[in-house]
C-alpha cells in the first residue's frame, strides 16, 4: 500500500528535518573524537604525546582534563584561552557531564572545536565536535524506503508496575548505558503478532529495535523509533519514521543495541535504509 498525498508530504517533511538536523553544526556529523578519561590528569593538545590529540593549529599542550572519581575539571595550559559556556577559564573550571546536566553539558570552546564530558556506564569521556569534521564535510544524504501506510500500526501499551533500569550494551566494546524501560507494546505487522519493549524518553516512548532487513537493507546494529505517549492504553507505531542511530554515520558515537526481545522476526521494509558512506 502507498500513502495519500498529505501523509506522504508529512513523512517527507519529517525526513528532511532529520537530514537537516544531522548536518547541522551541532549535529552528530560534527563529532570528530571520543576519548575515555583516566583518573588524574589527561592532557590535550597538538603534540602526539598527549592523551587527547587535537588536530589543527593548537598549542603542543593546550590544557588538562583532571578527573577525580567522577568529577572532571578543565585546566588551561600556558597562555591558552579556554571558554566554558562562553566565559573564559581563569585557573580551572568544574564541568557538568551530559548525565549530570540532563543532556545539556558544559561546553569547552576552543576555536573550531568544542568539547563536552559524557558518561556511559562506568566510563567518563570527552566528546569533541568540529564543524569541519570530515564526516560532516563528506556527508551526502540519508536514504529511505518508499512511504507505506501498511507500516503505520496501532499498538496496545502495557506499562510495567515500576520502571526497570537496563544496563544496555552499545556499539562500542565494553561501553554500556543505563536506560529506563517503562513497558511493552504489542501489535500486528504482516499478519504476525509482535512485541517491543519501550524505553523512557522525554514525553515519548522510545524503541531500539532490529529486524530481518538489518545488515543488508538497513543498518546492522539497530534502528530507532519514537511513539507518542499512550492514550487509553494505545499508541501508534509509524515505522516510516524508523531511523538510523548516530553510530550509522559516525564511529565516535555510543548507540545502544536492542534487547533480545526487540529483535523482530520479520522484515520491516520501512523507514531509513543503510547509509552508503
Amino acid at each position: 500500500m502507498g500513502a495519500d498525498k498529505n501523509y506522504q508530504l508529512e513523512i517527507e517533511n519529517w525526513r528532511q528535518e532529520m537530514q537537516d538536523s544531522l548536518k547541522a553544526e551541532d549535529g552528530w556529523l560534527s563529532i570528530s573524537g571520543l576519548y575515555w578519561l583516566q583518573q588524574g590528569d589527561n592532557s590535550f593538545g597538538k603534540d602526539k604525546t598527549n592523551q587527547i590529540v587535537l588536530e589543527g593549529d593548537y598549542p603542543a599542550l593546550t590544557g588538562i582534563f583532571r578527573m577525580y572519581e567522577r568529577r572532571v575539571q578543565v585546566i588551561p595550559a600556558g597562555n591558552t584561552i579556554l571558554l566554558v559556556n562562553g566565559d573564559p577559564v581563569l585557573n580551572s573550571s568544574l564541568l557538568l557531564s551530559d548525565v549530570e546536566s540532563n543532556g545539556k553539558p558544559d561546553v569547552v570552546d576552543l576555536g573550531n572545536i568544542t568539547m563536552t564530558i559524557i558518561e556511559r556506564g562506568d566510563r567518563i569521556g570527552v566528546r569533541i565536535r568540529d564543524i569541519n569534521s570530515p564526516y560532516r564535510k563528506n556527508f551526502t544524504h540519508r536514504s529511505w524506503f518508499p512511504v507505506d501506510t501498511a507500516y503505520r500500526v496501532e499498538a496496545q501499551y502495557q506499562a510495567y508496575p515500576k520502571s526497570v533500569v537496563r544496563n544496555v550494551p552499545t556499539v562500542l566494546d565494553g561501553v554500556t548505558e543505563e536506560l529506563e524501560a517503562v513497558g511493552t507494546v504489542t501489535f500486528r505487522l504482516q499478519g504476525t503478532a509482535l512485541k517491543l519493549e519501550a524505553l523512557q524518553a522525554k514525553e515519548k516512548l522510545w524503541f531500539v529495535f532490529r529486524d530481518k532487513t538489518a545488515g543488508h537493507q538497513t543498518y546492522g546494529a539497530a534502528r530507532f523509533l519514537y511513539a507518542d505517549l499512550p492514550k487509553n492504553g494505545k499508541t501508534v507505531l509509524d515505522f516510516n519514521k524508523a531511523y538510523n542511530p548516530p553510530c550509522a554515520f559516525n564511529p565516535y558515537t555510543t548507540c545502544p543495541l536492542p534487547d533480545k526481545q526487540n529483535i523482530l522476526p520479520v522484515e520491516i521494509a520501512a523507514g531509513e535504509l543503510k547509509y552508503d558512506h
